[in-house]
């Protein structure tokens, strides 16, 4: 055992900061790790970089443009030089003066918008093809009447998972005007932490309503359970007379009962393809941006099945239960 080895000697990043002008630390800026979608891709995305000697910093935005910059500018800051952004805005205008001070940074769940920074990687599932799997699904299934659910369609993949939707619709010639899109979310306040309970509250909602939907296609997977719970209030049964898809694939979609039919994202190799784009953007001279999509698989669980057969007129339906339960009791 040497000196350095007695002396239990640990190398000073900062010390090594002043004299590279950077740290093997990139940043991870997901809209919230309550969705555990975000939580995976963090793991997934840690294990490759610890591989590659990188250490990952993870930092939740609540898709506020505001934070967003200003965890940005801290990472900067403090000598990062590479972020992976996941907030899915629209408009990436307010991290511009980042990249112009230098930082290099990955889109992630995001497609190229016209106006985006010309060395931006941007790497996402195809999501209106995953939501036209899921609907198309339904369709096949025998329901007519759908619905389709998520929080604000102002980011770039919800609305892209609504045009899957829709374009399913359109495909199997039913008229998208007699879907139901939730319209919940605009009126009330609902972050992604709080998707399970949208769901829940939709459901609630459209299934007491006069033409319940007998299908729902929903923007993530906690969002599908929330849904699955809300039917049983209003006294359906996922699975047997009303049909559920979510997306992503967490690992609670195949844990939770009924088991959730979904469209997986392939997490996997989406980080791994994010990490090599932002590393390549942090050890080379200007890269040129690049487009990434990935294709989704639906998997069929137990969540769906056929329509139900309709109820005959004057046919007594179960009450639905309390509203206030809790979506463990």
């Amino acid at each position: 055992m040497g000196p350095i080895d007695q002396l239990s000697y640990r190398p000073n990043r900062a010390a090594r900061m002043l004299r590279t002008g950077r740290i093997k630390v990139i940043g991870l800026i997901v809209p919230s790790v309550a969705n555990p979608f975000w939580g995976s891709l963090a793991r997934e995305l840690e294990s490759i970089a610890l591989d590659e000697g990188y250490h990952v910093l993870l930092c939740n935005s609540e898709r506020d443009p505001a934070r967003e910059l200003k965890y940005g500018e801290e990472l900067l800051a403090d000598g990062v030089s590479g972020v992976v952004l996941c907030s899915s805005l629209p408009s990436l205008d307010h991290v511009a003066p980042l990249l112009s001070r230098g930082l290099k940074m990955v889109a992630f769940d995001r497609t190229a918008q016209a106006g985006d920074p010309p060395s931006l990687a941007s790497i996402s599932v195809d999501n209106a093809m995953g939501a036209e799997l899921a609907t198309r699904h339904l369709i096949e299934l025998g329901h007519r009447r759908l619905a389709f659910v998520s929080g604000s369609v102002n980011s770039v993949n919800r609305r892209e998972r609504l045009r899957g939707f829709r374009a399913a619709l359109e495909s199997a010639g039913l008229d998208p005007a007699d879907a139901v899109v939730w319209p919940g979310a605009d009126t009330a306040e609902f972050s992604d932490k709080d998707a399970a309970e949208l769901g829940r509250k939709a459901a609630r909602e459209l299934l007491s309503g006069p033409r319940p939907p007998t299908a729902f296609v929903a923007v993530n997977d906690m969002c599908a359970i929330g849904i699955c719970r809300g039917a049983k209030d209003a006294g359906h049964s996922a699975g047997q007379d009303v049909s559920v898809v979510g997306f992503d694939d967490i690992l609670l979609a195949d844990l939770f009962e009924p088991p959730l039919t979904t469209v997986r994202q392939p997490l996997p190799e989406m980080a791994a393809e994010t990490f090599q784009q932002l590393r390549a953007r942090i050890d080379s001279a200007p890269v040129a941006g690049r487009s990434l999509l990935v294709r989704p698989r639906l998997v069929v669980r137990e969540s769906t099945a056929p329509a139900p057969e309709p109820i005959p007129a004057g046919a007594s339906v179960p009450a639905p239960t309390e509203a206030g339960q809790s979506l463990g009791g």
